[in-house]
């Protein structure tokens, strides 16, 4: 979570529910620590899944828009309180700033359960993701309003 998502503490984007639900955002020009992320997966990944994880790492980057975005890494809801409104407060509030800035925000949505979630707040569903025996992921993509 550090590597990926945990560089939005330093820019004030990470937001909680406390005790409830986090999203950790990435303003525009703040990138996931990639040498770390690299570094934990070759660490903890039986070389076995590494070309798995790694091509849907490069998938991943093929669809982050090239212009400057917010981007949405890792958002998450304690199971016990799931379907509560959490999570749509949480983006409502992340979405807010994406609209005053006038920039898009992206995300890769890796449940499928999550892509109407997403679509209620705006995301569009720009591509699949599919690499070897890993689940798809769903990159999408929300214009400014």
């Amino acid at each position: 979570m550090k590597a990926f998502g945990g560089r939005a503490f330093a820019h004030g984007s990470a937001h909680l529910v406390k005790g409830s639900a986090a999203a950790l955002w990435l303003p525009p020009g703040v990138e996931p620590d990639e040498e770390a992320l690299i570094a934990l997966l070759q660490s903890t990944v039986p070389e076995s899944g590494q070309e798995t994880v790694f091509g849907v790492l490069e998938e991943m980057g093929r669809f982050h828009p090239d212009e400057p975005h917010w981007y949405l890494p890792l958002i998450g809801t304690d199971p016990a309180r799931q379907g509560k409104g959490y999570g749509s407060s949480l983006l409502r509030h992340a979405l807010s700033i994406c609209d005053a800035e006038r920039m898009p925000a992206y995300l890769e949505a890796t449940s499928p359960r999550n892509v109407p979630l997403y679509r209620r707040h705006g995301f569009e569903v720009i591509g699949t993701i599919r690499v070897g025996t890993a689940p798809p992921i769903t990159p999408m993509l929300r214009q400014p309003r």
